[in-house]
């Protein structure tokens, strides 16, 4: 009898074993990384959705005005479209956390990978709450932090997929690193919350706003202004400390001399936004490159947290 169980479990071993070797390593990448795009694109088409009035272009949910399609209008059309890239994400995501669990090649991305799938319920939640609240204050910034969560823990599963944990002695990541990733999604936020209060054109001046606007929007507008100063400075002083204190890590110094290209162009994207009165399509640009800042600087401080890079034992292995 004790061999015969012996024997079981051995046979049940070697059956989960050949099912994951069924499944090939490269889908878990090929997986994440497709997820962190898709989501990227997503958060991108949302704003989009805000900065054309579209967020109420379906009164219902899921369907719009009843139907699955075709849309009658360009609001509608607009609000549906990025319904369905949500359910595209959707897949994406839990197809990526299944991967990563069965394959179990990179352990580092199955954690966020499965965050990353309950931020997909909770957005979904929150999407369907915002339709039925008429697009309510609170519920629009619940979904855009989450919107903000699903964003980050995408990027992290990807970095995990592809950059193995190394071992190391606490802190992983310094207080630089921290601080540049809580300033890129604060600026990030701040931002949207001008778009959603529809105060865009409020500010058309630089760096303070004219004296005749509505004091509420401008005081929006200096207070996005004001964290978006710090939140780069942060972020600039990671991008150095990580090209100068992480070159022996692979992709660090990519990351860090993307993340500054990137912030150059932001800023001046969001002056010249100001200063026109903020078009819709300069809009749309600022703000894929202010998600584009926040998905690199957590991408850079993900490669350095799984390095361990700002523990002292592993900064002298690197360099």
């Amino acid at each position: 009898m004790y061999v015969a169980e012996v024997n079981l479990s051995l046979l049940t071993k070697s059956s989960n074993s050949a099912s994951v070797k069924r499944i090939p390593s490269k889908w878990l990448p090929i997986l994440a990384i497709s997820s962190a795009v898709v989501v990227y694109i997503l958060i991108i088409y949302g704003s989009h959705v805000r900065v054309t009035d579209s967020g109420m272009g379906c009164p219902d949910w899921p369907l719009c005005k009843g139907r699955i399609g075709p849309f009658q209008g360009f609001h509608a059309f607009m609000e549906q479209t990025h319904r369905y890239l949500a359910g595209i994400v959707s897949i994406l995501v839990i197809a990526t956390y299944f991967i990563a669990s069965r394959i179990r090649t990179r352990l580092a991305a199955i954690k966020p990978a499965l965050f990353t799938v309950a931020i997909v319920f909770v957005q979904v939640i929150l999407g369907a709450i915002t339709v039925f609240d008429s697009n309510g204050a609170p519920t629009v910034a619940a979904h855009l932090l989450a919107g903000l969560a699903l964003l980050g823990g995408a990027t992290i599963t990807a970095v995990g997929s592809l950059v193995d944990k190394r071992e190391s002695l606490s802190p992983r990541l310094g207080k630089l690193g921290w601080s540049a990733i809580t300033g890129a999604g604060v600026l990030y936020l701040s931002g949207s919350l001008v778009v959603n209060a529809e105060a865009e054109k409020a500010c058309a001046s630089f760096p303070l706003c004219p004296s005749n606007q509505p004091l509420h929007l401008t005081i929006l507008h200096i207070l996005h202004r004001g964290v978006a100063f710090f939140a780069v400075m942060a972020m600039i002083a990671f991008a150095i400390h990580a090209w100068r204190d992480w070159s022996g890590i692979h992709g660090a110094r990519a990351l860090a001399g993307t993340l500054v290209g990137l912030l150059a162009a932001t800023a001046t994207l969001g002056i010249f936004s100001a200063l026109l009165k903020a078009p819709a399509d300069l809009q749309d640009l600022h703000l894929a490159g202010a998600a584009a800042v926040l998905t690199v600087s957590v991408a850079l401080a993900s490669v350095g947290w799984l390095a361990g890079a700002d523990n002292s034992t592993n900064r002298q292995r690197v360099h």
